[in-house]
């Protein structure tokens, strides 16, 4: 038996990693972590905002309202509370098509560090290097002055191990395929008013060993509004909430979990609303050169819940972005962990 105690150990705090979304329910978590140090600092509340490259993953219709080219790259040190070598970064890029809408590409990448693989008595027979992470390309077009549609196309690799456990055939890699749908509405009723929605991996289980084993995806239904209260030369002021609900059906009995299409119905009448996830969020900028950010993440399900804090500054075509969660327990997983950005527009 292969003993793969930080992997595992990773794994399992991947539940806080995602916003304490079942670890027990889904496979591949880290499509779950939030990218961008904007978005973060605002407690994760960004599914009606979508209005820079990072909207690749947080919601490809927001692409649609964007203009020109723009670049944008993460890094964070992840579960820094553990002393660990994992980290997270993230690239996106989104570029305007006059008379076609918008294209976007981004990359996730998630290093689980070094692992030491042992022999059933405890002997250690090396070392190999685990890491996950995703490819998606993403479209947004509009279908109205105000209203606009997105997909994303995602391909998805996870290599934990280079070996099965014991006689199983298979080993700890597997590739996945999936997509997200997007949707956007800027209100003309109520000017800065929007609301907008993503459905995120939707596709078949993820395999490791064989299909009797495979894990689903972790389907996520984001729905959210966004409200500009302020939006003079000099003062900006967004207040923004989202709702999230993991739509994955794992039985307790011997029977497989529910295929995605299946379990974005069923999942409501297995977990109703209990299993919902809230965040909320508030971004100041001022003459478009400082950007202050405060925001409040709450998983009552998963007793996960913090505060937020972020900061931006732009210059010209660049934007430093900074966040940080304050759990307020020291002992918390995700206590600590800061996020760094930099978004280059041309």
């Amino acid at each position: 038996m292969k003993k793969i105690v930080l992997l595992l150990l990773a794994l399992f705090l991947g539940s806080f990693a995602a916003e304490s979304y079942a670890v027990s329910e889904a496979g591949v978590l880290f499509l779950m972590i939030s990218p961008g140090a904007r978005a973060a600092g605002m407690g994760e509340a960004f599914v009606a905002i979508a209005d820079d490259a990072s909207a690749v993953y947080w919601n490809p219709a927001g692409l649609a309202f964007q203009t020109g080219r723009e670049i944008t790259l993460m890094h964070t040190n992840w579960l820094p509370q553990f002393d660990s070598d994992l980290y997270f970064d993230f690239l996106a890029y989104r570029q305007n098509f006059e008379g076609l809408g918008v294209v976007g590409v981004n990359v996730t990448y998630l290093n689980l560090g070094e692992q030491t693989r042992t022999d059933e008595t405890g002997n250690e027979l090396g070392t190999f290097n685990s890491h996950e992470f995703a490819i998606t390309a993403a479209f947004g077009t509009r279908i109205s002055e105000n209203m606009s549609v997105g997909i994303g196309l995602r391909f998805i690799r996870s290599s934990l191990s280079d070996v099965g456990a014991g006689s199983e055939k298979g080993d700890g890699k597997a590739n996945a395929f999936a997509v997200d749908l997007g949707w956007l509405y800027k209100a003309s009723f109520v000017r800065g008013l929007s609301f907008g929605a993503n459905l995120s991996n939707l596709g078949p289980k993820i395999t490791y060993i064989d299909a009797a084993q495979a894990s689903p995806l972790p389907t996520n239904l984001k729905v959210g509004v966004a409200y500009k209260v302020l939006d003079s030369e000099f003062n900006r002021l967004t207040v923004a909430v989202d709702f999230n609900k993991l739509l994955v059906v794992v039985h307790k009995d011997e029977r497989p979990p529910d295929p995605f299409y299946k379990a974005i119905f069923t999942s409501w009448k297995e977990d109703g609303l209990k299993d919902m996830i809230y965040g909320a969020g508030v971004e100041y900028w001022y003459s478009n050169l400082i950007a202050l950010r405060t925001g409040y993440h709450v998983d009552n399900e998963g007793k996960v819940n913090y505060a937020t804090f972020g900061f931006g500054i732009k210059y010209s075509l660049y934007r430093f972005d900074f966040a940080y969660i304050a759990t307020g327990d020291e002992g918390h997983p995700l206590s600590g962990t800061s996020r760094f950005a930099l978004t280059i527009g041309f």
